[in-house]
């Protein structure tokens, strides 16, 4: 697009902005997060939100988690801002008030999907659905911390709203959990506006400047200790796999620092939440038996085994694919065979073992290693999926096995400094 076209865009939107009450310089924004469950820095990374709340249309909080994460954990954290907020107020008359953020949070699915990528309708789903419809032309920015079976959901039941959603997913770990409902956006709503960010995101807690009190162990007692009761939360740490967490690590943050310094609309373009490339084909390798560590596929793809149930079989078969800290569930396809997706978030070699009451899978092992994508895999994006972004696998823009990493991390003082900034207005009026 032209630079007088992109002009002209621009104007028309906020023409229409002005003619719906809504501002344009604003962004909506729905956030997805798996609070509670598989991480504790979600819980940092919702302080940030809230602290930058002035500056957003702030619309959903929706509890999508994998594991024991549900909405409360999200209420537990608006109990703090409840009490900062008359501070708060005195900065900006357009925080919203802790009645406002409880009434849009929202509890979503607690499952992983199963193989078809979607389960049932959520109380987020729905709120999904209903925020994306609102009469107002603005993108609706779809911010994924957790697993994706909402926003899967949501477009299962409404695909109308596919043009309005910009979703935003930190992929890698959180794509490890939700394979079913990652490959059914991927291959059921593939003009969807989707950044894939599998490593870029590491950028906020790795490389960049760690010196002092910008590094990970020291910026929480420097900067939020003391800083009001959302500073002293961050700073006392969470509780968490039987330890209190206390070192900074925000790794879904990204996604916010992304709308507050960049530009939306561009992605390819620097900013506070990275860089990112138009994403090659979707890496998604299927294979009809057991596989061996010289079988490769790409991190963060989607391997789908495809194995023969055999002699033997019940009628009602039951299977599951034991890897790592997973024990995925298998689809059995009516042909004599049971399916399974798998996602590896790390490039190394991962060991399975089947668990089957079907006699001719029970106990079999496999194992699959995946490997890093190719420095030049961004020259040949996918033409079936033009709005869908990832990591630049470029070498230079790593951080060390971190693709795209640098993106973000070299903006590493400036979004601590701000963010340090912001913790202050937690304990301080505005004078």
């Amino acid at each position: 697009m032209s630079s007088f076209r992109r002009g002209l865009a621009a104007a028309l939107l906020c023409l229409a902005a002005v003619a719906f009450g809504a501002d344009p310089a604003r962004h909506r924004v729905i956030v997805s997060t798996d609070i509670g469950g598989t991480d504790f820095d979600d819980f940092q990374s919702l302080v940030h939100v809230l602290l930058y709340a002035d500056g957003l249309d702030l619309e959903g909080l929706v509890s999508s988690p994998y594991g024991p994460g549900r909405k409360e954990h999200i209420l537990a954290v608006l109990d703090h801002y409840e009490r900062d907020f008359p501070n708060l107020r005195t900065w900006s008359a357009r925080y919203p008030t802790p009645g406002a953020l409880r009434a849009i949070s929202k509890q979503g699915e607690t499952e992983v999907a199963p193989y078809a990528g979607v389960r049932r309708t959520t109380e987020g789903s729905e709120w999904i659905v209903q925020c994306a419809r609102r009469a107002d032309p603005r993108p609706l920015h779809v911010l994924v911390w957790g697993g994706l079976e909402d926003v899967a959901q949501a477009l299962h039941d409404a695909p109308d709203i596919l043009p309005k959603l910009r979703v935003h997913f930190i992929g890698g770990p959180n794509k490890k959990w939700s394979p079913d409902a990652y490959h059914y956006l991927a291959t059921r709503h593939p003009a969807l506006w989707f950044i894939e960010s599998n490593s870029t995101y590491r950028g906020w807690f790795v490389g960049g400047n760690q010196t002092g009190d910008l590094a990970a162990t020291a910026f929480a007692g420097a900067h939020a200790s003391g800083r009001g009761a959302l500073g002293d939360f961050f700073a006392r740490g969470i509780r968490f796999e039987e330890r209190t967490r206390t070192e900074l690590k925000m790794g879904d943050t990204p996604t916010v620092a992304w709308l507050l310094r960049g530009d939306p609309a561009l992605p390819f373009q620097p900013g506070w939440g990275g860089r990112y490339v138009r994403a090659w084909p979707r890496p998604y390798s299927v294979f009809n038996r057991l596989t061996t560590a010289a079988d490769r596929m790409e991190f963060c793809g989607i391997l789908e085994l495809v194995l023969p149930l055999g002699p033997g079989a019940p009628a009602q078969v039951e299977a599951r694919l034991v890897v790592e800290n997973q024990s995925l569930i298998g689809e059995p396809d009516g042909r004599g065979a049971v399916r399974f997706r798998f996602c590896p978030k790390d490039a190394k070699t991962y060991r399975y073992t089947v668990r089957s009451n079907a006699p001719a899978l029970d106990g079999r092992t496999g194992e699959i290693t995946a490997v890093m994508p190719a420095p030049d895999a961004a020259l040949t994006p996918d033409p079936e999926r033009p709005n869908w972004w990832t990591d630049d696998p470029s070498p230079a823009l790593a951080e060390g096995v971190h693709q795209g990493a640098r993106t973000v991390s070299q903006w590493r003082e400036q979004f601590l400094r701000d963010f340090a900034l912001r913790l202050e207005r937690c304990r301080t009026p505005a004078r």
